[in-house]
């Protein structure tokens, strides 16, 4: 083997299989001296401690965190799902609270048809339920869910609230049809409870915009009727039955002829919210009869 000689100017290099070997010696060193002393475990964990706690402090706020937002997440998740649950409750209870106002509205209304049932005892009626009504605010056209096979039939008289509603035009198996005496079609003759003048009530929906209709060709020569009397259907009508309460007397004035009188009425039903009425199944000419 020829000696290894560096030329002046060359660059020094060693053989890898030399330095393998080297290395080889080396490694087997440190294994050896790792064995069987202790030199080198001071450095070794120093090394390892410098390299391997950040690492570890690292990690163990990771988890940290990590737990952390795991515990938020139920947390959340437990909260979204009681929100929920709330949600349910409070929908429920609003329903409920609808339904109560409802039976208490429906139990109102109840009442006071029980209260007209009694003022009105000597005439049978019976009670049905609004299903349609035309168009409009307020209830002067309306169909309700009894008809002749209830013993309906046209011309009776239909009441709620205080008083007077209007009478039946129209009649099927288990429907009927009202028209309302605030209807524009609809003339009632009535009378002066307090002095039993006669007059006629007419209807105007233009006019119920203020919750009022009119009467005319009141005869009052003695100027004896007077704002607040009550007027209620005239013994002298041929659709409606006499005594019925239509409403009372807002303003009065005498007419251009001064000879007769006309003003407004305020009805004693409120046209705008009707839901149950009560039907005489008598009509006027059999009750004279």
């Amino acid at each position: 083997m020829s000696p290894i000689i560096k030329r002046k100017g060359e660059k020094f290099t060693l053989p890898g299989k030399y330095l393998l070997f080297i290395l080889t010696i080396l490694c087997i060193g440190l294994i050896v001296l790792t064995f069987n002393t202790n030199l080198l475990s001071a450095p070794v964990s120093a090394v390892g401690g410098f390299l391997i706690t950040p690492l570890q402090n690292g990690i163990s706020k990771a988890g940290s965190l990590i737990s952390s937002r795991t515990e938020e997440l139920v947390q959340i998740r437990s909260l979204l799902k009681e929100n929920e649950e709330l949600k349910a409750q409070i929908d429920e209870l609003t329903m409920e609270n609808i339904k109560l106002q409802q039976d208490r509205y429906e139990l109102t209304n109840l009442r006071e048809l029980y209260d007209l049932d009694a003022q009105y005892d000597d005439y049978p009626k019976i009670g049905a339920r609004i299903i349609a009504k035309d168009s409009g605010n307020w209830y002067h056209s309306f169909v309700i869910d009894k008809g002749y096979d209830d013993g309906l039939s046209i011309d009776m008289n239909v009441m709620a609230g205080s008083g007077l509603v209007g009478r039946i035009t129209d009649v099927g198996p288990n429907w009927s049809k009202v028209i309302a005496i605030i209807d524009d079609n609809s003339n009632v003759s009535g009378m002066v409870l307090s002095t039993s003048d006669n007059l006629i009530v007419c209807g105007d929906l233009e006019l119920y915009a203020d919750g009022l209709i009119r009467f005319e060709k009141l005869v009052d020569n003695a100027d004896r009727v007077v704002e607040g009397d009550k007027i209620v259907t005239s013994h002298v009508s041929d659709k409606y039955l006499p005594g019925i309460l239509i409403g009372y007397i807002s303003s009065i004035s005498m007419d251009a002829n001064n000879l007769t009188k006309s003003g407004l009425i305020t009805p004693a039903v409120d046209f705008e919210h009707l839901e149950e009425v009560l039907v005489i199944t008598e009509l006027k000419q059999v009750v004279e009869d």
